[in-house]
């Protein structure tokens, strides 16, 4: 009895339950609304630190919203935490509190950001350039940066299915990158996704190395994905810069250690207490002496920091993520957000990137055969008829 309780309870959390892709998809709405709220108040002027705090206010204010009458209390809200990411900073600034950054036109903007609801994540991650004339087309090497991580999106999206293999998305995407004159940055990995679990065991690595290579496999149906593209002007091999950027961190839950400092003790109490599961901002943390906790909780891997990383000076970095649920139908695509007019200075000609982008990424159902269209019709003709009343 036990076993069929755990089977049945296993069966509730893919995708197979309605309830679940429907969480998935409340998750995914509210990620996209927070996502265009930031974008429509990236502006010169604006203070990153208030961009990060505007995501991560619009998806807890939005996910109250949903699943209020729900039989059991379930969670909610930031399953990342908003971070911006200007011009060469390829990924997870979120900005500290004081931080007087503040954006100018033309700069690159990069907002990534996940919500959950009871722990069904939604991850998405847009790109904007800011200018004066907000409908301007953006043009040049910015512009053929953005369609390459654009393209690779939508090649992805096609890609990233059941039958087909996390290498031929690696590949594809390099692609793409050759078709743009760009780079896919090294080190990005497209995670697989599971309730409360934001970076499962599958992964496609954008850029196999020596030092960093991952096991091959096969995508099945009803599986989730993070699908995450990072496409550079420059090199594409971005350097930490400076550790005390790093504001993100990860519970590990796996790992134990008994801390020495006071201050470290009473920050791992409340990143247990708010932050047991899901990545957070130390910007969140309310216990003094943040950062000294941190560090010792670091240092014997109690936590996962998502380091600030930087391309070079002059770099143009661009960066889209996509939620993308494996549909018995098909992909299907949960997070989006509007991209700005492009003129790219680079035609895409690249034949198999074409090729890719004219396949469909839904499933076309087989159409009856002539021999059980007939059988149907003769049995529907042999039902007895019903009696009138």
């Amino acid at each position: 009895m036990v076993d069929e309780i755990e089977t049945e309870e296993r069966k509730e959390l893919d995708l197979t339950s309605s309830d679940v892709v429907t969480k998935y998809k409340a998750a995914a709405e509210i990620a996209n609304k927070a996502i265009a709220t930031v974008a429509a108040q990236a502006k010169a002027g604006a203070k990153v630190l208030d961009l990060c705090e505007l995501g991560d206010k619009t998806i807890n204010e939005l996910s109250q919203g949903v699943f209020k009458n729900a039989k059991k209390k379930i969670e909610r809200g930031v399953a990342f935490p908003t971070c911006v990411s200007v011009n060469n900073i390829v990924c997870h600034y979120s900005a500290a509190a004081g931080d007087e950054a503040a954006l100018s036109n033309g700069d690159v903007v990069k907002i990534d950001l996940a919500a959950h609801i009871d722990g069904f994540i939604a991850s998405a991650a847009n790109t904007v350039v800011v200018q004066e004339d907000a409908a301007a087309p953006v043009t040049g090497k910015v512009a053929d940066v953005i369609a390459a991580a654009n393209t690779a999106a939508e090649v992805a999206l096609r890609l990233v299915r059941p039958g087909k293999h996390n290498k031929e998305v690696a590949e594809a995407l390099q692609k793409v990158a050759e078709a743009y004159g760009v780079h896919v940055v090294e080190g990005v990995l497209s995670h697989q996704m599971k309730q409360f679990v934001i970076d499962a065991n599958k992964v496609v690595l954008s850029v196999s190395s020596p030092e960093m290579r991952v096991e091959d496999f096969e995508f099945e149906a009803n599986e989730v994905y993070a699908v995450d593209i990072v496409m550079s002007s420059g090199e594409g091999k971005p350097k930490l810069v400076d550790e005390k950027q790093t504001m993100v961190y990860k519970r590990a839950v796996d790992k134990a250690y008994s801390l020495k400092l006071k201050a470290s003790r009473a920050i791992f109490s409340e990143i247990n207490q708010k932050f047991a599961i899901m990545p957070f901002t130390a910007r969140a943390l309310e216990t003094k002496a943040a950062r000294l906790g941190l560090v010792e909780c670091v240092n014997h891997d109690l936590l996962q920091p998502y380091p600030v990383l930087h391309e070079k000076p002059g770099d143009i970095v661009a960066h889209i993520k996509f939620t993308v649920l494996l549909m018995p139908n098909g992909s299907d695509r949960i997070t989006s957000a509007s991209i700005q007019t492009l003129q790219p200075a680079t035609e895409l000609q690249d034949a198999d990137v074409k090729a890719w982008l004219a396949m469909s990424y839904k499933t076309k159902k087989k159409p009856a055969s002539k021999k059980k269209a007939e059988g149907a019709k003769e049995a529907e003709e042999a039902k007895p008829a019903e009696a009138s009343a």
